[in-house]
């Protein structure tokens, strides 16, 4: 192993003893004392089986698993409308292994896509918050011995493991739908937004290109959050190997679901190969997602999740981690942003059965997890395929594509690109994968904003038109639920593109798909709580330095200590918001997770 992945292991290893400790005795407890279905009153148990016809029977006498699904369907959300009839399929393939299986609850599937850039986007973080809560209540009946996770997009797979992890005794597997196949390609489509940000196309031309780009059912296919979801879930050991990348609609997506149901029935407490989710996800598989995320250019959008995720199962990650292990950890990979390739490309180069080979061999990514398709990790780094109609595995071999991906002796960059900037205004992140190295430090006068639109709106009018830093404030969790600001991409980098120096700063998010224009976000603490984001003024000058890891507003520190902060907005209210000042006012900050549900749990 890498001598500072070990490092970096032990650091959260030791910072989460006691609360690791109480979530394995949380897990011993109810594997002792849960509430078992065999054990449940009469009336309790015929109104768990009153809703199904041919399983009854075997339900009755106990035969086998209870497999419950939870499932994020919706056909609004291209990803998730492939899941439609995953549950009768998936109820075949459980009599098969000799066990059943019930739609055990839904939870919510937003898609930012739609929402970006509108109101509605101030539910999307904590839209994570009721996924998770809604699996709990899926999985409080007592009924199942395991679970099948249906999610693959943004906040959707966060969710459902946070909610999953407090039922941590039991077995589950997170089952993907797969990407759509490639449409018009992802810097094209870019280039189009640009010119429709300048006003050098008309919204037809726009809209064409975008429906060009997203055109069917499947995840979208730019390397954004939802694909870092299920890069993570493969290095985890939580899907079958290899389910990650495949297209919907075929023979091999098939039969990967079908055998990740097979499975489900073979690794049950009752069995001799239990292995419980809460035991799969431990400090090692955490550290194996951060490496996964840091050696492909993952989403930014996971400095938030992963720390939520593991303090789910009682792990403290923090920033500090994820810059120590992005000095360590080579990037591998090149998918769009970070590269010209989608993700149909990255898979036919080799997918993630290549990066877990090589990452396993490098010595980066903790081989001896424990996985829901076995003991180790070896396995991810072998390609599904079908031996005639049997599912069979094979290794990937070298990379078809050296573009898209390299080994470690090889990378694109000796170094994951992630970092932590400190400074007088406060703890951010930057991700400089996919920013030109000139770009790595910028320094010029600010602008500072409290809405996305008011940024917009400073751009068509020609006021952005300089060297500048775009300070978008009151972003945070506790102000307004810390939507992305990915809207802001095309503008920024029209102004980057004419020559101008530009950085964003925020305490908000960027998409998972944020790239060439370098932004310091999540900064904390954030304006709403008193962080020293709330105290610059336009015109003052800020320099963002990657290089060095600095963030500061150039102003005499008295001079800075003596501002008034500046008066947050009010929250916005319609579309929903007001449902969710509850989470608003509990959250946690963004280093923790942005959560409010784990702020209640202890951790």
């Amino acid at each position: 192993m890498h001598p500072e992945v070990l490092a970096v292991t032990d650091r959260i290893v030791e910072r989460s003893r006691r609360t690791r400790r109480a979530y394995l005795d949380l897990l011993d407890r109810e594997r002792e004392t849960q509430i078992r279905r065999p054990a449940l009153g009469c009336a309790n148990l015929a109104h768990a089986y009153a809703g199904t016809d041919e399983d009854r029977d075997a339900m009755r006498a106990d035969r086998g698993m209870n497999i419950g699904i939870v499932t994020a369907y919706n056909d609004m959300l291209s990803a998730h409308a492939v899941y439609y009839r995953y549950p009768e399929l998936m109820k075949v393939w459980a009599r098969e292994a000799g066990a059943t299986a019930q739609v055990a609850g839904g939870v919510p599937a937003m898609c930012d896509g739609v929402t970006q850039g509108y109101a509605g986007m101030e539910l999307s973080l904590f839209s994570r918050d009721t996924i998770a809560l809604s699996t709990a209540v899926a999985l409080s009946h007592g009924t199942f011995e395991g679970a099948a996770l249906l999610g693959i997009c943004d906040k959707i797979v966060p969710g459902l493991l946070m909610g999953a992890l407090r039922f941590g005794h039991l077995p589950m597997i997170l089952i993907p739908g797969g990407p759509m196949p490639t449409g018009i390609a992802n810097k094209a489509k870019a280039a189009v937004r640009e010119r429709y940000a300048v006003g050098d196309c008309t919204r037809e031309e726009l809209l064409e290109a975008e429906i060009a780009a997203y055109h069917g059912k499947g995840t979208c296919t730019f390397y954004g959050t939802a694909n870092t979801n299920q890069m993570m879930m493969e290095v985890m050991g939580l899907h079958m190997p290899g389910a990650a990348f495949v297209n919907p609609g075929t023979k091999l997506r098939q039969e990967l679901t079908r055998a990740a149901v097979h499975r489900l029935a073979e690794i049950g407490q009752r069995g001799d190969d239990y292995r419980p989710i809460g035991a799969c996800v431990d400090e090692r598989s955490i550290v194996n997602a951060a490496v996964g995320l840091l050696a492909t250019g993952g989403s930014t959008n996971h400095l938030l999740h992963l720390p939520a995720i593991a303090r789910a199962a009682g792990i403290v990650i923090d920033w500090e981690d994820f810059d120590r292990l992005s000095a360590a950890v080579p990037l591998i990979a090149r998918v769009y942003p970070n590269g010209s390739a989608d993700v149909n490309g990255f898979e036919a180069a080799g997918g993630m059965p290549f990066v877990i080979r090589e990452l396993i061999g490098s010595g980066h990514l903790h081989p001896d997890i424990m996985t829901v398709a076995g003991d180790g990790l070896a396995a991810y780094g072998e390609k599904p395929v079908l031996d005639g109609d049997a599912l069979a595995w094979t290794d990937p071999g070298p990379s078809g594509d050296e573009t898209i991906l390299r080994t470690p002796a090889a990378p694109f960059s000796p170094d994951g690109g992630m970092r932590i900037l400190q400074g007088n205004v406060g703890r951010a992140c930057i991700k400089v994968s996919a920013v030109e190295r000139d770009r790595w430090v910028v320094e010029a006068p600010a602008r500072v904003f409290h809405d996305q639109a008011d940024v917009l709106a400073a751009f068509q009018a020609g006021e952005l038109e300089q060297d500048v830093v775009v300070v978008v404030r009151f972003q945070g969790p506790r102000a307004n639920g810390m939507p992305e600001l990915h809207k802001l991409t095309p503008a920024l980098g029209v102004l980057q593109n004419r020559g101008f120096r530009v950085a964003l700063v925020t305490d908000g998010r960027m998409s998972g798909a944020s790239g060439k224009v370098p932004a310091a976000i999540h900064c904390s603490p954030e304006a709403l709580l008193g962080g020293a984001i709330g105290l610059i003024r336009d015109g003052d000058m800020v320099r963002v330095d990657a290089v060095a890891g600095t963030l500061d507003v150039l102003v005499d520190a008295d001079v800075l200590a003596a501002r008034e902060p500046a008066a947050s907005p009010p929250p916005g209210s319609g579309m929903g918001r007001e449902l969710f000042g509850l989470f608003r006012g509990h959250a946690n900050e963004a280093e923790k997770g942005a959560s409010a549900v784990l702020a209640g749990a202890g951790f």
